[in-house]
């Protein structure tokens, strides 16, 4: 029986890409940076501390959460990245617009990891309020430090599966 796990070790060789939507930049801002904390601290290079200059890491920003997958998907069919993270904030409102992103981006973020072979790290905070979503990005906890972790970690396992 082969067992099969990823590490959060050995990064030198991970590429990887950070796509953040710029709406709601209050929050994805948080976000990226627990992400790149994270990966800074796991052998990463980050190059700046923004992702700038970073032989390892890329930083696409996209206005809103709505386009995210789009980039993902160029990104990831790139061949150049072995993990794609994505950063978005949608918080709902009074109208339907909320249902209407969060099923597309999440539907579209899923499709482009099948159809590519790329991990895609869902990173997109789905919150009732604006304070929740800062509760998640660094408030009480910054799930970006997760997606970071989960990106490592999916990268390290897509390396060991046989092909």
């Amino acid at each position: 029986m082969a067992i099969f796990e990823g590490r959060f070790t050995d990064t030198g060789g991970l590429r990887i890409a950070v796509v953040v939507a710029r709406f709601n930049d209050l929050v994805t801002g948080k976000l990226l940076s627990g992400c790149l904390d994270c990966l800074g601290r796991h052998g990463i290079d980050i190059g700046s501390g923004d992702g700038s200059g970073s032989a390892q890491l890329d930083v696409a920003w996209v206005p809103g959460s709505y386009e995210i997958p789009l980039v993902a998907q160029r990104l990831a069919a790139s061949g150049r990245y072995q993990v794609v993270i994505t950063l978005g904030a949608v918080i709902r409102g009074d109208t339907p617009h909320f249902d209407v992103v969060v099923a597309e981006v999440s539907k579209g973020v899923a499709a482009v990891s099948r159809a590519t072979g790329v991990p895609v790290i869902f990173g997109v905070l789905t919150t009732d309020t604006l304070q929740q979503a800062l509760e998640r990005a660094g408030i009480k906890s910054n799930l970006g430090w997760n997606y970071a972790l989960q990106a490592l970690e999916m990268g390290s396992l897509m390396a060991a599966l046989p092909d």
